[in-house]
């Protein structure tokens, strides 16, 4: 068997939609395929150097998986507001990096149900359907609604929340165990259950902030 090498800073592994999914290690500019290399003996070994995936420099730590300290200090991307949109403060005049902020968060945003560890609600920028249902192992998806905001897909994730789960338990999800389940039936139910609150949010926000996504 060829030994091959690669080197570089690990980023955020890159899939593709196909059957299967095509997964690729990326290192700094190099992507390594992994599907041809599927039962096959890796070894990583770390090189004691740590780099800012954002400005390069070289740290001793990173922070929020690969920033150095200050540019999880000051960069919009580090923010709370990123795992907890609900608290995006865009609005309120008060982002970190207004232009960033612009770009990717006051953007269209879907809400949906998938099946990863079992029925869960999430959110994503609309661009990134399919890859964030691969990147969370999903087996099934669909969405709900198309909103305005990434403020907005969060408010609307909250409401969902409260009736079905928001994270993702990984345990089970590798297990692999996952029934399929009517999404349609489990969408039809959410919205029900959550009609007040859902237009509320609507009345507040204008009824075309918030669309519903036409059923399959």
């Amino acid at each position: 068997m060829t030994t091959r090498g690669h080197s570089g800073s690990l980023r955020k592994m890159r899939a593709v939609l196909s059957d299967p999914v095509d997964y690729f290690l990326v290192l700094d500019k190099t992507e390594v395929p992994l599907n041809e290399i599927l039962g096959c003996n890796v070894k990583l070994e770390f090189h004691g150097l740590i780099h800012c995936i954002y400005c390069g420099r070289k740290t001793s730590k990173s922070f929020n998986q690969g920033y150095c300290f200050p540019c999880f200090r000051k960069l919009a991307q580090c923010d709370l507001c990123i795992v907890s949109p609900e608290k995006c403060h865009y609005h309120e005049g008060t982002c970190r990096e207004p232009t960033w902020g612009q770009e990717n968060c006051m953007t269209e945003h879907i809400v949906y149900l998938s099946i990863t560890s079992g029925l869960k609600v999430g959110i994503t920028r609309s661009t990134q359907v399919p890859t964030r249902w691969i990147d969370q192992g999903a087996t099934q998806a669909q969405p709900i609604f198309i909103v305005s905001t990434r403020y907005q897909s969060g408010i609307i994730e909250n409401i969902f929340s409260k009736h079905v789960a928001d994270k993702t338990n990984w345990r089970a999800m590798l297990k692999g165990n996952q029934s399929p389940r009517d999404l349609q039936e489990e969408r039809a139910v959410l919205v029900e259950d959550c009609k007040l609150e859902i237009e509320a949010v609507a009345g507040k926000h204008g009824k075309d902030a918030i669309c519903m996504v036409d059923s399959p």
